[in-house]
């Protein structure tokens, strides 16, 4: 993992900490924490080292146990560190221990992401959708560290009972402003589903995938749009929603937020609309970065989201984007098929990549330009069976 990173927008320093269980390995582990510092540095935080502990389950009290606490304490305090990011979900009780102990601001990882989708969020949906998850998500977890970020007034914590006192006033307060963000969701809601509504009857494709994928970049190249597209994660919060024709056949396609490895519950619920949009969609684009070490972890996190949201069945194009900066296993020179050897297309192809869940897949890159037009008549065929059932006395057309 990059230490020390230096951008304009940094303000504070973190150390990272994450449990080795029975279930995980250590690089698996390892990689998560890699992950984590990429989200911390979305937020516009400096990761400044990794810590791991070993154990079979979390402590009840302090998560990583009262020896490893107590080592991270004493490198927090040597080290001006402002940020301890644990990169599992904390329970309230264990959020509280450790804020206690070490006198610093808590993040677990449901919490950095909220945070990162609330800076991302640009739409009244998305940051309704947000601030709904970010609510719920803190109530229960609200200790004297964070009340400052609740708050509407003036003023900074205090200490002893004065402070447990503003704690349950602002319970009240994020109390009322859930109420109040429901029943604005609600309106919202109502006016997503209107407007898809009047879109009609048109075949529906919905690009999903690892946040950072490339979602954007494909739609943009499909669609000869600009949808905003960016090398971070989650630069996509808003369903972007544009129709593409080719040749003589129209079809709907929509942009999506990314999914990423435990992502937060309250997330998923506040951001239903949006997630409606591929319950809804007659066709998936399944992007998976090639290009990423850990890409078959990230296509198997973003099947289990779908299987949550009950559209793991709908047809699908696995789409493995990136090619041009995948780099493959080192293999024997003997094993190699000379006929093969300078086409790393055809190399692909002959993996058990093409061959997964009984998907059409296609190796492209966006940013490339490269194998788009495999991809666009795979688009074609899909959408064309589909059109001609719906439409029947449209057959003409093809």
């Amino acid at each position: 993992m990059a230490e020390n990173i230096e951008t304009s927008t940094i303000q504070e320093r973190a150390v990272l900490i994450g449990l080795i269980t029975r279930d995980e390995t250590v690089d698996q582990v390892d990689d998560y924490l890699d992950e984590l510092a990429f989200l911390a540095e979305t937020a516009g935080i400096a990761s400044v080292k990794s810590f791991t502990q070993k154990m079979d389950l979390p402590d009840g009290k302090t998560f990583i146990g009262k020896g490893k606490a107590e080592e991270i304490l004493n490198y927090v305090k040597d080290n001006e560190i402002d940020v301890l990011i644990f990169d599992d979900d904390l329970s309230p009780s264990q959020m509280r221990n450790l804020e206690k102990l070490f006198d610093r601001k808590i993040y677990d990882r449901s919490l950095l992401i909220l945070d990162i989708f609330l800076l991302r969020a640009r739409s009244a949906q998305a940051r309704t959708q947000v601030e709904l998850a970010r609510s719920q998500y803190l109530l229960p977890r609200l200790t004297r560290m964070w009340t400052h970020l609740e708050r509407q007034r003036g003023g900074t914590g205090t200490r002893g009972g004065a402070g447990e006192k503003e704690i349950e006033t602002d319970r009240r307060m994020i109390r009322n402003k859930i109420s109040k963000l429901k029943e604005k969701l609600k309106q919202i809601d109502k006016q997503m589903h209107t407007q898809r509504s009047n879109r009609g009857a048109m075949v529906r494709v919905a690009l999903v995938g690892y946040t950072n994928a490339g979602k954007s970049t494909i739609m943009n190249l499909l669609s000869k749009s600009e949808v905003f597209a960016e090398d971070r994660l989650f630069a996509t919060l808003d369903t972007t929603v544009r129709k593409v024709v080719f040749g003589n056949l129209p079809f709907l396609l929509s942009d999506t937020v990314g999914f990423i490895r435990k992502l937060p519950p309250q997330l998923v619920e506040s951001f239903k609309s949006t997630l409606d949009e591929v319950r809804e969609a007659d066709i998936l684009m399944h992007i998976v970065d090639i290009s990423h070490p850990n890409f078959e972890d990230h296509y198997e996190t973003v099947n289990a989201t779908l299987a949550e949201i009950d559209s793991k069945d709908k047809p699908t194009i696995v789409v493995f984007n990136k090619v041009d900066a995948y780099k493959p296993e080192p293999v024997d020179p003997q094993d190699i098929d000379p006929d093969v050897f300078t086409d790393p297309l055809e190399q692909l192809k002959r993996t058990w990549m093409s061959r997964i869940d009984a998907a059409d897949v296609v190796f492209i890159s966006a940013t490339k330009k490269m194998n788009i037009e495999e991809l666009r008549d795979n688009i074609y065929t899909h959408v064309k069976e589909i059109h001609e059932v719906r439409y029947p006395y449209n057959n003409f057309l093809y």
